[in-house]
């Protein structure tokens, strides 16, 4: 997630750098060819092209418009997992009773502390590569190393992670199983079933705590959806076409329009040609990296650091001073 008030020009044109050399090639091309070889049956009328134009435009919006939707529900799920967090960490507080007091104070962070696992386990899910992801594409890893952030999952293993808070036998149970979240939160219920048949947690509480696990499932498979389900690859096609095809004729359709204005102002199609086309393909980049918001682009859903925000909160709520810090932005990227 992008921290700072706005993007710098000077990053989105190094973003689309490699785009607007295309451009830059694909307007001169037909300029010089017309200009000095007096190729004249190279301009083309320009209503045609803006038609296409116009088609283009509204199936870049459409694109646009949907794939905001994508992020912006991803962030109100990651909402709905904070609150839900935090109130699990008050139910432990609250309703679990041990005796005697040493007891109770290690249930209490096993069932914390096997949360903090379901989260950590929930974001090493949510990064791993999917095919339609573009994370990955020269772009924007040249975009990461200039700005000197990486995606924190691929920076350690989730076996690591997950020693800091599971004890061996519940590691190896999990480390076994191909959707490890969905297990730790089984694992959880089956240790409150324990704790019910001991006495230790009242039934009625017992319920609502089930209650709140069950809440973490429908969060964890509205990311699993999200994730696993991309923007529809017929319309992502259809929206690339129009584009690439508007580009492509655009600087034909100017010719004609400049050489209205004299022979020595045909030159003008190349910047202007380029600046128009420019728009349309970063309208085009840009939903096309806000398509999938866990896999870790500039534009995500921050979910490293809204997990290291909930661990800080339970942590505080069971009066731990070993308090990790929050992460922070790097390069205005907080991840």
């Amino acid at each position: 997630m992008h921290t700072g008030n706005h993007y710098k020009l000077t990053e989105f044109l190094f973003w689309t750098r490699g785009e607007i050399f295309a451009l830059l090639i694909t307007a001169t091309v037909p300029t010089v060819l017309y200009r000095l070889l007096d190729w004249k049956w190279l301009a083309i009328p320009w209503v045609p092209i803006a038609m296409i134009g116009t088609a283009a435009a509204f199936i870049v919006g459409f694109r646009n418009t949907q794939t905001y939707n994508r992020v912006w529900e991803a962030r109100q799920v990651y909402g709905a997992i904070v609150n839900a967090s935090r109130a699990w960490g008050m139910m432990v507080k609250d309703f679990v009773a041990a005796n005697p007091e040493a007891t109770q104070t290690q249930v209490h962070q096993q069932l914390i502390y096997r949360h903090f696992a379901w989260l950590t386990a929930m974001r090493f899910q949510l990064r791993e590569s999917r095919t339609w992801e573009n994370v990955d594409k020269s772009y924007n890893k040249a975009y990461r190393r200039s700005h000197a952030f990486t995606i924190p999952e691929r920076e350690t293993t989730l076996a690591d992670e997950l020693k800091k808070y599971l004890s061996e036998t519940d590691l190896t149970y999990v480390l076994g199983k191909k959707n490890r979240a969905t297990h730790l939160i089984s694992l959880q219920s089956s240790h409150l079933r324990q704790l019910k048949s001991q006495g230790i947690i009242d039934p009625f509480n017992y319920l609502q705590m089930e209650n709140v696990l069950v809440g973490l499932y429908e969060q964890q498979g509205k990311c699993e959806r999200i994730k696993n389900f991309p923007y529809p690859r017929q319309f992502a096609s259809l929206n690339l076409f129009f584009i690439r095809m508007f580009v492509f004729i655009v600087p034909f359709g100017l010719l004609g329009e400049f050489h209205k204005l004299g022979d020595e102002f045909v030159w003008l199609n190349i910047p202007f040609s380029v600046m128009v086309t420019w728009v349309f393909t970063s309208m085009e980049r840009i939903g096309e990296n806000t398509e999938n918001p866990f896999e870790g682009g500039s534009n995500d859903v921050p979910i490293s650091a809204l997990s290291r925000t909930i661990e800080i909160d339970l942590r505080e709520m069971m009066d731990e001073k070993d308090v990790p810090p929050a992460l922070q932005p790097v390069g205005q990227i907080l991840m």
